[in-house]
């Protein structure tokens, strides 16, 4: 099931790690219009960027959440937090390219590794953070360093 022109429900609830615990990854239908909201700010990025999307991760269920030791004030649980890949560039290339040219909750640039980019039930904050994992442990630091 399609839910905007370039994203699919499929990559909505993929996780590998969901995959192999066994965990059923489903959306609730009632979290379908937080991610269609969500699909519409990946659209934008899209645009913005210039350049396919490969998602690492949008919906977690509370138990994928926990079992890939996410944060209990994430959104994903929700369907309002996307992580990704672009051909654009590296994960800070593409976090200054759309620090001011979008409208988000929170922006992170994951460990050199991927992005994160989420929406809020509340007003946007537009916080910007880079997220280093020094011992296994996230440290988030204000700011893209």
């Amino acid at each position: 099931m399609k839910i905007s022109p370039h994203f699919t429900l499929a990559e909505v609830e993929f996780s590998q790690t969901a995959t192999r615990k066994g965990i059923d990854n489903s959306l609730p239908p009632e979290l379908l219009d937080n991610v269609k909201r969500q699909a519409e700010l990946m659209e934008r990025v899209r645009y913005m960027l210039n350049s396919p999307i490969q998602i690492t991760s949008w919906y977690r269920c509370h138990e994928l959440n926990a079992a890939i030791g996410g944060s209990s004030k994430s959104v994903h649980p929700l369907g309002l937090a996307c992580d990704f890949k672009s051909t654009f560039g590296t994960p800070i290339e593409i976090c200054r390219a759309l620090k001011d040219t979008v409208e988000y909750d929170q922006l992170i640039e994951e460990g050199g590794s991927w992005v994160h980019i989420g929406l809020s039930l509340e007003p946007l904050r537009r916080e910007v953070l880079t997220a280093r994992f020094p011992n296994g442990k996230v440290v988030y630091t204000k700011g893209l360093t």
